[in-house]
């Protein structure tokens, strides 16, 4: 499939990709159909919200809101129905999905688009690993929507109906790097970057920090290698990079989130849900301190949803890009293909 001609309303250009926007509406049928037959609650969350999420790499579309009076408030597109989500699972809903539009911004590429759909679903009092496998679940609905057998990425294909591999980030930097990623944290969420810059099989920049370090091994040498021939599971991540996930009781160096890999590419990220609000508020304070130095600014804390952590069960949770998800379901080889109206 070859990227179609600009403007996408050109009637020829629109033919072109009609079949695929058809397969989405029927993947995103059949994903409804598939929530309500497990008695989830779909939510339609609101865009407009007063903190658009605190992790320091994400970045939001700012607005003003302009009260009768005049007043004028600033506000932010969400990144994700995420706040607003665990606020309702706080309210009581135990079972809860939402396929949003949600806004990045800084984001564009064959993977990215700056407004997108985002599938996010929760599951209170359940264990993360079950949301792991509602992941498999839903790549094989995807597939089947379709009439597909494997799904594709450019010269890459995976077979979504076997056995996925389940491989622990710690595992997966040993066996593709030969890095021993433990080795460089503590018991108390700390990050050694000496060890792990001494390890690096990457370049390393002076002023790099532990995370820079990680991120970088992680894009050019793990995800490569993730999700081929198999979907593949990578999780328990280093705590200090799970600011929304709860640590491992067996190991409080990693925490209890996973990503969902196909073809290469990341489709899901999810949680154990932290629920403590003291340590969640440190975390947010945390992330958008290190937004400040490297971006030079940062987002205010939803001071509602800090509160409603409280009242917020134990739960877990993911988030899955249904765009990426069509892309190879369908084979196309670019996330434009897929949007009915992409961005101009």
């Amino acid at each position: 499939m070859t990227d179609c001609p600009s403007p996408w309303w050109q009637p020829q250009a629109h033919a072109d990709r009609r079949p695929v926007l058809l397969a989405r509406n029927r993947i995103v049928s059949d994903i409804r159909q598939w929530f309500a037959a497990q008695d989830f609650v779909e939510a339609d969350c609101g865009a407009l919200q007063v903190s658009p999420g605190n992790e320091a790499h994400l970045h939001a579309f700012a607005t003003e809101m302009i009260g009768p009076d005049g007043t004028r408030q600033t506000r932010y597109l969400h990144t994700s129905p995420e706040f607003a989500c665990k606020k309702l699972l706080a309210a009581g809903e135990t079972r809860l999905f939402s396929l949003a539009k949600v806004y990045r911004n800084r984001e564009r590429t064959a993977l990215h688009a700056p407004e997108f759909t985002m599938l996010e679903w929760y599951r209170a009092r359940e264990d993360y690993r079950v949301v792991m496998a509602d992941c498999i679940e839903l790549l094989r609905l995807a597939a089947r929507s379709v009439g597909a057998g494997r799904l594709r990425c450019k010269d890459r294909e995976v077979d979504p109906f076997l056995e996925p591999e389940y491989l622990t980030v710690a595992e997966a930097f040993r066996r593709d790097t030969g890095v021993d990623l433990l080795a460089t944290l503590d018991e108390e969420g700390g990050a050694d970057r000496g060890a792990l810059a001494r390890q690096s099989p990457v370049r390393v920049a002076h002023d790099d920090t532990w995370c820079d370090i990680f991120s970088r091994i992680l894009t050019e040498l793990v995800e490569p290698r993730l999700g081929l021939e198999r979907p593949t599971l990578l999780y328990e991540y280093p705590a200090v990079e799970a600011a929304l996930a709860r640590v491992c009781a067996h190991d409080h160096r990693v925490a209890e989130r996973f990503e969902l890999y196909a073809c290469g590419v990341e489709l899901a990220n999810g949680f154990g849900e932290l629920t403590d609000a003291d340590e969640q508020r440190r975390r947010f304070e945390d992330e958008m301190a290190l937004k400040q130095r490297i971006y030079g600014e940062s987002y205010p804390l939803d001071e509602d949803f800090l509160a409603a952590l409280s009242l917020m069960p134990e739960a877990s949770g993911v988030a899955l890009g249904v765009d990426r998800l069509v892309m190879l379901a369908t084979g196309a080889a670019r996330i434009d293909q897929v949007l009915w109206t992409p961005a101009s």
